[in-house]
């Protein structure tokens, strides 16, 4: 008895087994209609369908090409007053900050005995002269010989010599700024004793001031005297000027060159040692303006863009990039007119069909 209903559960089964897998075919009998037949497969010959993108019909424009390189501002001129003799320092001392003329005195050093010494070399100079005057006299009337002459004119030279080397000691006791410019340290305070090669202050010039970088030795035959320069300062101070110096001799261990800009500064806004990003004017180039998204890279890795061909395929073409602006980024390395994939260039590779639509340039 208990057959009939394993029976059952076969047949119900096989039915829905049935009614799952051959559908299709089920239907068609119970409508007296023939089965469908399965779709043939795509010919395995046919080549890949056409891809719709977007097209920017650009022509190359002249631009101005540049070398960028860092650097930072320099003093035009630096100098350390040092004194040249030895003595206690007797003028008010100048603080740092303070603008100086050309000729200012900065340090004063006690005279002590020198004025006596000065008095002392002056009558030594008065003797000597008294004695070789009549000297002379004596020679030219036969009373006197040769010798005695030239002993006493080198007694006169002698003499001279020494009023001469007071009055300079004398001189040396004032220094002086040598150019206009700023106090970058304070000077000697008073009552200080200074030696020989001691230091009085330090006098730095800004204006104008300079700006220097080292640029690459395959980048230094672009560069031209009196060329003109722009730099951005950390600060975000945008500064011009024009080249003033170019080295000739590369740095032993960078091989780089040094490059001078000067830079009017009559503010003094810009300040000694301060980073620049300098940008010097080259010669021109021709170059497209493109999109940054248009830019792509092949398998190798090389930077480039995609193209529509005249066969109205997908073309890859390399390119350098020159500048980044904020309307897109100026590229080189194309034909004067290109129609560059800007939209869909990542879904396509060289020698797939495309299906452009164009769009006007910027």
């Amino acid at each position: 008895m208990r057959l009939v209903p394993v029976l059952l559960a076969v047949l119900v089964t096989a039915f829905l087994f049935a009614l799952v897998l051959h559908r299709d075919t089920l239907l068609a009998l119970a409508g007296n209609e023939p089965p469908v037949a399965a779709p043939a497969t795509q010919p395995a010959d046919q080549g890949p369908e056409a891809v719709r993108v977007v097209v920017l019909s650009s022509t190359a424009r002249g631009i101005e090409d540049a070398v960028i390189l860092r650097g930072e501002t320099q003093a035009a001129r630096e100098v350390e007053l040092r004194a040249e003799t030895s003595g206690r320092v007797v003028s008010e001392p100048l603080r740092r900050g303070t603008f100086v003329d050309a000729g200012q005195v900065i340090c004063r050093i006690d005279i002590g005995t020198r004025e006596a010494m000065l008095a002392e070399a002056e009558a030594r100079l008065a003797d000597a002269r008294i004695n070789f005057s009549a000297a002379d006299r004596l020679s030219q009337d036969g009373f006197a010989s040769s010798t005695r002459v030239a002993t006493t004119e080198a007694n006169l030279r002698s003499a001279e010599a020494a009023v001469a080397a007071a009055v300079k000691e004398i001189e040396r006791l004032t220094l002086t700024a040598p150019f206009a410019g700023i106090l970058e340290s304070d000077s000697a305070e008073i009552g200080s004793l200074l030696q020989p090669g001691g230091l009085c202050a330090t006098v730095i010039q800004l204006d104008p001031i300079r700006l220097v970088g080292f640029v690459p030795e395959t980048e230094v035959d672009r560069i031209e005297p009196d060329a003109m320069a722009g730099a951005r300062l950390a600060t975000g101070q945008e500064v011009t000027g024009r080249v003033s110096f170019i080295s000739r001799a590369a740095d032993p261990m960078t091989r780089t060159f040094r490059v001078d800009v000067e830079v009017p500064n009559p503010d003094l806004a810009i300040r000694d040692g301060q980073t620049a990003e300098i940008a010097i004017a080259a010669q021109g180039t021709r170059a497209h303006l493109l999109p940054q998204s248009a830019l792509t890279l092949n398998d190798d890795g090389a930077l480039g863009v995609r193209l529509v061909s005249p066969d109205q395929t997908a073309v890859f073409a390399p390119v350098s990039l020159l500048r980044d602006t904020v309307q897109g980024v100026w590229v080189g390395g194309l034909e004067d007119s290109a129609d560059v994939i800007v939209v869909g260039q990542e879904y396509v590779e060289d020698g797939v069909p495309v299906i452009p639509t164009y769009r006007e340039a910027q």
